[in-house]
């Protein structure tokens, strides 16, 4: 995929997200490594549904911007993860409805804060730790990112929302939206006795 494609797709999905619903206002981020090593980004205050391919930020591994307008402050947490997971080649950081409620819930299990009962988080991201609540753009968050990175491919920040991975960034959105649905069946489920899958049936999923 060239650098152009690779905007062209980030305006693509941005503008998806936006009109689905997974993005209000000037909510979430997106980032992307690009073939040379860089990082394509939305720029701070932007609005998903109303992206310009060519003002996306573009910054080095370390932080450096190279053009484009300027990144978001969350872009620290973006180049963490990158930093810690060479597998990771998209980042999608969202405000969306189910998986922010899950993330302002207190008791949720701090290490997996998605019991299996479907397959498809557990094939498609496994466990989903929860890290702890920082004020957007905190130096922090990004610490805590740079540590689970290496082992996980999605996390929730307390009281803020996920950040989902994956190889591309076709993959973290498809990635982020099977959470987010599987978030919305947890709270349509409510205090109905649910049927979780057990160790085997997990076991066999990861295999």
């Amino acid at each position: 995929m060239t650098e152009q494609q690779a905007r062209e797709e980030m305006v693509r999905l941005g503008v998806s997200f936006f009109q689905r619903g997974y993005a209000t206002g000037s909510a979430g981020n997106l980032s992307m490594r690009l073939s040379d090593g860089t990082l394509l980004a939305t720029p701070t205050g932007s609005c998903l549904g109303e992206l310009v391919a060519q003002r996306l930020s573009k910054v080095t591994e370390q932080g450096e911007c190279l053009s484009g307008d300027k990144p978001s402050k969350e872009m620290s947490f973006h180049r963490a993860i990158y930093m810690n997971n060479p597998a990771c080649g998209a980042i999608v950081h969202l405000h969306c409805h189910y998986l922010t409620a899950l993330s302002c819930l207190q008791g949720v299990d701090r290490e997996n804060c998605i019991r299996p009962f479907t397959p498809y988080v557990v094939m498609r991201v496994g466990a989903v730790p929860v890290v702890p609540y920082y004020r957007p753009g905190d130096k922090r968050l990004a610490d805590d990112l740079a540590q689970l990175a290496p082992h996980h491919k999605a996390f929730l920040l307390a009281n803020h929302g996920p950040v989902v991975t994956g190889r591309t960034l076709r993959e973290a959105a498809d990635n982020a939206e099977e959470l987010e649905e599987t978030a919305r069946l947890i709270f349509t489920l409510g205090d109905r006795p649910i049927r979780y899958l057990n160790h085997n049936e997990v076991a066999e999923l990861r295999s």
